[in-house]
């Protein structure tokens, strides 16, 4: 009978909170403070780990540069890690930048402008959880 999680994603699940922590507390760049976990994915053989992070930035160029200051600090953070998590195999570390929470509120503007021109009132719109609530 198969669980409600697979190993990996315990893992993965595992790594993002503590991750979160590390960032936090234990590396000194400030820039960090900027950085939000959004989902980790670890491979089936738990050697890599692809971190997926969203920032409180809008500039790209200051976006790119802490996705790199990341990924040179990944071997850092998987010292850390290492100290904090308990596993046989510590994964590689890989900082990608996710973009759907940009996404998302770029859509959520785009909709709020469209239904102003409309002459909606923004109150009006139902979002898929207050529909749930009724």
């Amino acid at each position: 009978m198969r669980r409600g999680f697979n190993r990996t994603e315990r893992i993965a699940d595992l790594i993002q909170k503590a991750l979160a922590r590390i960032l936090l507390e234990e590396m000194d760049d400030t820039r960090f403070r900027f950085v939000t976990i959004t989902a980790v994915n670890v491979s089936k053989d738990i050697s890599y780990a692809k971190v997926y992070v969203t920032l409180l930035l809008e500039d790209l160029e200051k976006i790119k540069l802490i996705i790199q200051a990341l990924n040179r600090a990944a071997n850092k953070m998987r010292y850390h890690l290492a100290q904090d998590v308990d596993l046989r195999i510590v994964p590689e570390l890989k900082f990608v930048y996710d973009e759907s929470t940009t996404q998302g509120f770029t859509i959520s503007q785009l909709i709020n402008a469209a239904a102003k021109q409309s002459g909606i009132d923004e109150d009006d719109i139902e979002t898929p959880n207050e529909s749930d609530k009724k």
